[in-house]
């Protein structure tokens, strides 16, 4: 199966100084995007909590997170960033391609749009 790639930018919400692009890895199984941490901290966003996270070969390993503005195709969204090592291949989890209504299909390994993203709530209904 082959990997599939989308540039993304990333900045600091409220007062970015930077944007930090590169093209990200789609990671169906994260539902949190990642980058490397030294390109976070050169365009100005600091890290405001810690998370743990299991890696993809069974690790358990703690990182630290910030919220962001993420864009790509076109589409902008705001999420999870994970500060990760200073040479890790970033990452685009599918929390952020999900908020914009893009879907990555697993078989084919391509993007697809939604017709729109789903926004639904539980209605009470009246009893019968």
């Amino acid at each position: 199966m082959g990997v599939t790639h989308v540039t993304v930018a990333l900045r600091g919400l409220g007062s970015p100084i930077g944007t930090y692009e590169a093209d990200f890895l789609l990671d169906g199984g994260a539902p949190d995007s990642m980058a490397p941490a030294n390109e976070l901290r050169r365009i100005g966003i600091r890290p405001v909590g810690r998370t743990v996270y299991e890696l993809a070969v069974g690790t358990i390993q703690e990182y630290q997170f910030r919220l962001a503005e993420i864009a790509f195709m076109g589409e902008i969204t705001a999420g999870r960033i994970t500060f990760g090592p200073d040479d890790a291949e970033p990452l685009l989890g599918v929390t952020a391609l999900e908020s914009v209504g893009i879907m990555l299909d697993p078989a084919t390994r391509t993007l697809r749009r939604l017709p729109a993203i789903p926004l639904k709530s539980m209605l009470k209904t009246a009893a019968l």
